[in-house]
């Protein structure tokens, strides 16, 4: 690991899929090491995987960092790493690409670093990314947990959930 180098490790949950959701993170700096989870009412894995990545990103107090973001999302790492991101921005998510409050918010985040995405097999033997597993589904198993503003989708009776907007 170089040492002025930001590693983070990400996982997302959904119980059901949609259906209650959580996300974990670990942030790692040097000898730092920062683990951060969080879960919503109803949403989809999806969500949780992108959320994972924004909350780490929101925490960090400098600009113009060097960051590694270790995830078993090839949804997520496909999408930066494969340009797929760029062109939905170009577009304005011409087609309707889901997420997009996500992937927007994910962007201007992402403007302030430097960040590359590697994917890792999920449910493996990396004990990080087996850990960020483990606090995405401690999370999703919260009482109380809020209700994911920029999900729309269905509930398990096919009633409409989240917010129009």
């Amino acid at each position: 690991m170089i040492s002025d180098e930001i590693i983070i490790y990400t996982d997302g949950s959904a119980l059901g899929n949609p259906g209650r959701g959580g996300y974990g993170a670990i942030l790692m700096f040097g000898e730092h090491k920062k683990e951060i989870s969080g879960g919503f009412q109803h949403t989809t894995n999806n969500r949780m995987e992108l959320i994972s990545v924004i909350e780490a990103l929101k925490i960090l107090k400098k600009d113009g960092l060097q960051i590694t973001v270790y995830s078993d999302s090839q949804y997520l790492v496909k999408a930066v790493e494969q340009g797929w991101l760029n062109k939905w921005m170009k577009t304005n998510f011409k087609g309707g690409k889901k997420n997009s409050d996500l992937w927007r918010q994910y962007y201007s985040l992402s403007k302030k670093h430097n960040i590359r995405f590697v994917w890792v097999k999920g449910h493996a033997e990396n004990p990080y990314n087996n850990r960020c597993d483990e606090l995405a589904n401690q999370a999703a198993r919260l009482k109380d947990l809020p209700i994911d503003e920029g999900y729309v989708g269905t509930d398990e009776d096919g009633a409409l959930s989240g917010t129009l907007f």
